[in-house]
């Protein structure tokens, strides 16, 4: 188990639920929006928000910003130790940064002692695109050895001022690699690990990246939590994160959706039912388990486990419940005889 520390008040590592984590791409120093996208996250579940922190003016919205949310808020910033000190200073609640990048031992000591002072973790952020240039030398390019011993570098650089508040994350754009090198510094520490595919790209792609790095190391226990990266709207990055955490089992965040994959045995627009009670059900808080399913042939019990379900027919369709038929409907009343009857299950 890894260690546990605080960002704000939600919990990191040690066993703690896993966290669902975002980043405005507003521009900070504009509190007005900033303050508006994080409201909007924070809606539909996001638990941590991150901004980017390139120069003074970023660094001195933070206390402005974070009086008006309710969610841990994460300074991001690059090289510029003054800029760390100075959102310290405005009470933010944790601080990404490479400590190996900031200077000389003088200026990691300032950014080590302030945190500590204010009790402010530290996330070392290792990309595939930051290592060293010795470190890449060494190992003949981007490798998730690579990776783990820059990330355990810039940890030894902190610990040296006795700062040790620190979760790690080791990310880069290739799938396989960004689990070997998560699996491989799982193994040589104990710190909370953040995880993420990093510029995975557009949802097309991103989405299925994301899936299987962040949900087959969580699969695999590691992990204690995440940041879904897409070149989209970053409210879509939190349903990603909710629906992995949801296939990985770690959480029920609200309803489960199976469906059938249609045959020849399907005679109603299936996929268009399905489609459309996802979109009606993406808000639904309820931890439901809701089927759709092609045919009554073997829909009910196939889906037997199902809290609350249809199946089609030739025209019409049933409703069932946990395998048990409750009645037919015209095909048209489908999806509102559903949502009806999940507004009445009490959950």
């Amino acid at each position: 188990m890894t260690k546990q520390l605080m960002v704000g008040n939600v919990a990191i590592g040690g066993g703690a639920t896993v966290t669902i984590q975002s980043m405005c791409n507003t521009k900070t120093h504009d509190v007005v929006a900033t303050v508006a996208q994080i409201h909007a996250l924070e809606a539909v579940g996001c638990e941590i928000i991150r901004v980017a922190v390139p120069d003074m003016a970023a660094a001195e919205a933070i206390d402005q910003i974070q009086a008006q949310i309710s969610i841990p808020l994460v300074a991001d910033i690059h090289f510029n130790h003054k800029l760390a000190l100075e959102c310290a200073r405005r009470g933010v609640d944790a601080i990404r940064i490479n400590p190996g990048n900031i200077g000389g031992s003088e200026n990691v000591k300032a950014v080590a002692d302030i945190c500590r002072e204010k009790q402010i973790p530290i996330r070392i952020g290792v990309n595939g695109g930051s290592m060293e240039k010795e470190i890449k030398a060494k190992y003949g390019g981007v490798t998730a050895q690579g990776l783990v011993e820059s990330a355990l570098g810039h940890v030894k650089l902190l610990n040296q001022f006795d700062f040790d508040d620190i979760a790690i994350s080791v990310k880069c754009s290739s799938v396989p690699l960004t689990m070997q090198a998560y699996t491989l510094l799982s193994q040589s520490s104990d710190y909370p690990l953040h995880l993420g595919v990093t510029e995975a790209g557009t949802p097309t792609m991103g989405v299925m990246k994301s899936a299987m790095g962040i949900g087959g190391l969580l699969c695999m226990g590691i992990g204690d939590t995440l940041r879904v990266t897409l070149t989209a709207d970053p409210v879509e990055e939190i349903y990603v994160a909710k629906q992995i955490l949801q296939a990985a089992g770690l959480r029920q965040s609200g309803v489960n959706l199976i469906a059938c994959p249609t045959c020849g045995r399907t005679n109603i627009d299936l996929i268009a039912i399905a489609n459309e009670v996802e979109r009606r059900l993406l808000d639904c808080k309820k931890p439901l388990t809701v089927a759709v399913m092609g045919c009554v042939v073997n829909g009910p019990g196939e889906a037997s486990d199902a809290d609350i379900g249809i199946a089609g027919g030739d025209g019409e369709g049933i409703l069932f419940c946990k395998g048990k038929v409750l009645y037919k409907v015209p095909q048209d009343k489908l999806v509102d005889a559903l949502m009806t009857e999940i507004d009445r299950l009490d959950c």
